[in-house]
């Protein structure tokens, strides 16, 4: 029994590891280059300095605080969505995030599905603690990729850096001089592939890395396949960088679960600022009523200078 519990205990921790492994490759954009020390390859090289200079700088960018809101749109395709085709309605507040479910595969949902939405909303409102600690697990998740990222900068090799038209174009590999300590690492240590930082702003445009070989992880019991990859792009929307697609197919092997597989594609739109102050309540409120959260509120601005 105890033998028993003990091998179940060791397959949740290897998913969990996983897991956050996937949310790693998914999250690269933002954390990957996280590298002022790497080792960078300049394609003149009376520039050495500058890609140092450059992916600091886009570093210190991407650490800073940036509490502004917004509304927009997610459709999302992955083992989340059961591989059909999900069309979100999202609403950031100073708690988290709210989302509700609009389209499943281009169609609206059925009466009972969109009363499940409701309800699920619903019951945010009435008891916003539980939501609350969804949102700070989804935070120690996000920490604990951040933590095994940390270690990345001595991963990668940085070659090959242009500038063509604003936009700095840089490629990476891994350095054979680095020896991973977690499965996330070495995985992540495997990818090479290229980013490109916007000259003017100094911010992150695109991300992209592939395994060109299989990565081996404890002794065979997980095998990572050449050919997985993944990419993001993000765009500016109001003066303010955010994630506008993100995408990943990573498969594998594994002893335990047979075929492993993380695809996920995930494409966000229309994005509208929104008051730092929106409620829960009130976002739930505009997001059950189906209307642009943007409007709401120019509405609510219009009937109190009409009631001065």
């Amino acid at each position: 029994m105890i033998e028993q519990s003990l091998r179940e205990r060791e397959r949740r921790n290897l998913k969990l590891d996983l897991r956050l492994c996937f949310r790693c490759l998914a999250g690269a954009a933002t954390l990957l280059l996280l590298c002022p020390a790497a080792t960078v390859h300049a394609a003149e090289p009376d520039s050495t300095s500058t890609p140092l200079k450059l992916v600091q700088e886009m570093v210190r960018q991407e650490q800073l605080p940036h509490p502004d809101r917004y509304e927009y749109w997610n459709e999302e395709r992955s083992e989340r969505t059961g591989g059909h085709l999900w069309r979100e309605h999202i609403l950031e507040t100073g708690r988290g995030k709210l989302a509700i479910l609009e389209q499943v595969d281009g169609q609206p949902l059925s009466p009972d599905r969109a009363a499940s939405e409701r309800r699920r909303l619903d019951a945010i409102v009435r008891d916003p603690a539980s939501f609350d600690r969804f949102e700070a697990a989804q935070q120690n998740d996000e920490l604990r990729a951040r933590q095994m990222l940390d270690s990345l900068p001595r991963c990668f090799i940085l070659e090959n850096v242009t500038l063509n038209n604003g936009v700095w174009r840089i490629e990476f590999r891994p350095n054979p001089a680095y020896s991973p300590t977690s499965m996330a690492e070495k995985v992540l240590h495997g990818m090479s592939g290229w980013f490109s930082i916007d000259d003017k702003q100094k911010r992150l445009i695109h991300l992209e890395g592939h395994l060109a070989s299989n990565v081996s992880i404890g002794f065979g019991l997980i095998n990572i396949l050449a050919g997985s990859n993944f990419s993001s792009d993000r765009a500016e929307a109001d003066g303010n960088w955010r994630m506008t697609r993100v995408h990943t197919d990573i498969r594998g092997h594994a002893l335990l679960f047979k075929t492993i597989t993380h695809n996920t594609n995930v494409h966000r739109l229309d994005f509208h600022y929104l008051d730092a102050s929106l409620s829960i309540p009130e976002a739930v409120s505009i997001l059950e009523s189906g209307s642009h959260a943007a409007d709401a509120q120019v509405a609510t601005v219009n009937r109190d200078h009409a009631s001065r």
